[in-house]
């Protein structure tokens, strides 16, 4: 068992030969913005409902309602900082 471990370590941990990743770098950055932007409008949908039918029911609510539909676009903000800090 532990000679197979040791050939599979070296065998996973050899640097020559290596493949190309399947996407360049900027390709998965992309993406990545692409799949965050597409999770926090999905989110906004149900949070900016709720929040408008708070709102018509009592105008005090209207600052909570607008932090929490603002609050899924955060995770967009972050995606972006995370692609130029790459």
């Amino acid at each position: 068992m532990y000679e197979i471990a040791m050939q599979l370590a070296s065998v996973v941990l050899q640097g020559e030969g290596a493949a190309a990743p399947a996407i360049p770098a900027s390709a998965a950055a992309a993406l990545a913005v692409g799949l965050a932007a597409l999770g926090a409008g999905y989110a906004e949908r149900g949070i900016g409902a709720a929040a408008v039918g708070a709102v018509t029911e009592d105008e005090d609510l209207f600052v909570q309602g607008l932090i929490f539909t603002v609050l899924p676009e955060t995770l967009v903000i972050l995606a972006l900082v995370v692609v130029f800090l790459v």
